[in-house]
């Protein structure tokens, strides 16, 4: 079954200390990062923005990709893959219905906010990166840029085991940007293989 596609990004907005975007989900009152599954012809890249927008109220600037989580979402599987993004200095819109309250947090204090141990993971492992960029001078950014892939193999990192009660622990993290491979590695997980030396389902690469 192949898994479902979501697509979201890590929102930060300038100033001495930069924030990072959270969404409350009004149905369970979960804090997540922004992200939502993918409309019917729709890629990954044009659905991210829009639902960022639709959860946080904000117009953003896209820049580059930063990785995916491949998650379990009840009984099926499902893979978010999420870009930097800049966001606008006023909100445009009220959110979506569907989100409580949004919340602009530094680093630490987000990774804590959330509500996801596999969220908390992959924003441990990209936030500085993203941090890192809104305080370098700005370019004029461009909007909706394309991704461009990597030759370099994608590295992931071993997600935290999840408490009881807690959600499904994530596949994989992956943080750099090569998508063909890491597919590939899904692919084996749900078949029953499993790569070469690798325990379980938590590949780590140097």
């Amino acid at each position: 079954m192949a898994p479902i596609q979501a697509a979201g990004g890590i929102v930060v907005r300038g100033g001495s200390q930069p924030l990072i975007a959270l969404v409350q989900r009004r149905k369970d009152g979960e804090w997540v990062l922004p992200k939502g599954k993918l409309k019917h012809g729709e890629n990954a890249l044009a659905a991210a923005r829009r639902e960022v927008v639709e959860e946080t109220g904000h117009n953003v600037f896209v820049h580059e990709f930063l990785g995916v989580i491949s998650y379990r979402a009840g009984s099926k599987a499902k893979l978010a893959q999420f870009w930097r993004m800049q966001a606008t200095s006023a909100a445009g819109r009220k959110p979506t219905r569907d989100i409580k309250a949004v919340q602009w947090l530094p680093l630490e204090s987000a990774i804590e906010k959330l509500s996801l141990p596999f969220e908390q993971a992959f924003l441990r492992s990209v936030g500085a990166q993203a941090i890192k960029q809104v305080r370098m001078p700005l370019r004029p950014p461009r909007m909706l840029r394309p991704y461009r892939g990597e030759s370099a193999g994608p590295r992931l990192q071993p997600a935290p085991s999840a408490e009881p009660g807690a959600a499904s622990p994530p596949l994989a993290v992956v943080t750099q940007s090569s998508r063909k491979r890491f597919l590939q590695f899904i692919l084996n997980v749900f078949s029953g293989r499993r790569p070469e030396g690798t325990p379980g389902t938590q590949l780590q690469q140097p």
